[in-house]
């Protein structure tokens, strides 16, 4: 298992911070299974900060679902703090 990066929206990890959890494809340019990110209010501005943390997530995260609390949700949807993040690659197969 990869070890968690620090909160990347601040020099500490808030236990109010959202955790976001990498899966697949994604697990694999983030380079971490899940990490904390505190201090967004949409899924638009989670998304930027996580690109400007992990810039290998450019390739990838452009076409993954992202799921707050098990819902796909758009830029604009709101993540409420310590809400759960899911960032789903595309799968194949049947």
């Amino acid at each position: 298992m990869h070890t968690q990066r620090p909160d990347v929206g601040a020099g500490e990890t808030s236990p109010q911070a959202v955790t976001v959890r990498y899966w697949a494809g994604a697990r694999a340019a983030a380079g971490v299974d899940e990490e904390r990110v505190s201090g967004v209010a949409t899924v638009g501005e989670l998304t930027a900060r996580l690109l400007a943390g992990r810039p290998a997530l450019a390739a990838v995260l452009p076409v993954c679902t992202v799921l707050v609390e098990g819902r796909a949700s758009e830029a604009a949807t709101v993540v409420a703090e310590g809400s759960v993040v899911e960032v789903l690659p595309p799968f194949a197969g049947g």
